[in-house]
Order: structure tokens, then C-alpha cells, then sequence
């Protein structure tokens, strides 16, 4: 096991694979709030569904309505087991604080360079760290 610190954006503890979108991604109308799946038009994970994943994103875009989509997901049960960013902005950290998703921002190192999709890691937005496992 290895552990990158971070900076705990929301608390808790999210363990699953990796799922890794290499640009900024928006909730609002980019993904249905009632399966987790991606609809984005040529998302390179159109038709992905993030249930209990790890989403590992550079940072969010577009409405403020992304905070409730994020909110929706966890309330219907598709919600990612956390979130890792690069830098959450205001959009994704208030939804992830609404919706109890761990989420940790600004890790030591590029996770979206090092990590590949299906890694196991566990996110501790507790602790500010991602253990790669």
C-alpha cells in the first residue's frame, strides 16, 4: 500500500476502482442522476456508470446546479464511494459536502497521470490522504 497526502475537501472514507476522466468534467446534464451514468456526447466514458467508483477528475465545470446532480446521485444510490481532484472548485465541493462523498483535492502527485482506470484506492477526505492499494 502506498499513501499520497491531500487536502480533505469532504469527510468520510471511499474504497472502489478508479475511474479517470482526463479533463474538467460538469454534473449538470453530463451524467443521470438516477443510473450514475455518463451521458456526456463524446465523453471518452459515455455510457460509464460511476456507482461505487473512485471519479478522478482535474476539477468541475459549468452550473451550480452540478452541486444538486452531485446530491442526486447519492440519494438515488449511483453515487462515486469518493472523489479525488486536482483542485475542487466551489460547484463539486458543495455537493459533495451535501451528499456526504468523501472527497480530497491536491494530491502530492498527478493522480490522473499515475493512476489507470480500475486501480483500487481508498480516499480518507478524514485524513486528507488517497492509499493506493
Amino acid at each position: 500500500m502506498r499513501a499520497i497526502k491531500a487536502r480533505g475537501i469532504s469527510e468520510g472514507i471511499g474504497k472502489g476502482e478508479v475511474i479517470i476522466i482526463k479533463e474538467p468534467f460538469g454534473f449538470y446534464g453530463n451524467i443521470d442522476p438516477k443510473t450514475g451514468i455518463i451521458i456526456e456526447k463524446g465523453n471518452p466514458l459515455e455510457g460509464v456508470c460511476i456507482k461505487d467508483k473512485i471519479f478522478v477528475f482535474p476539477n468541475g465545470k459549468g452550473s451550480t446546479v452540478g452541486s444538486y446532480v452531485i446530491y442526486g446521485l447519492k440519494k438515488n444510490g449511483v453515487a462515486p464511494s469518493a472523489i479525488i481532484n486536482l483542485e475542487t472548485e466551489t460547484i463539486v465541493a458543495t455537493g459533495v459536502i451535501l451528499a456526504e462523498i468523501p472527497c480530497v483535492d491536491k494530491p502530492e502527485e498527478n493522480l490522473i497521470e499515475t493512476l489507470k482506470d480500475g486501480d483500487v484506492v481508498e480516499v480518507d477526505g478524514n485524513k486528507g490522504e488517497i492509499r493506493i492499494l
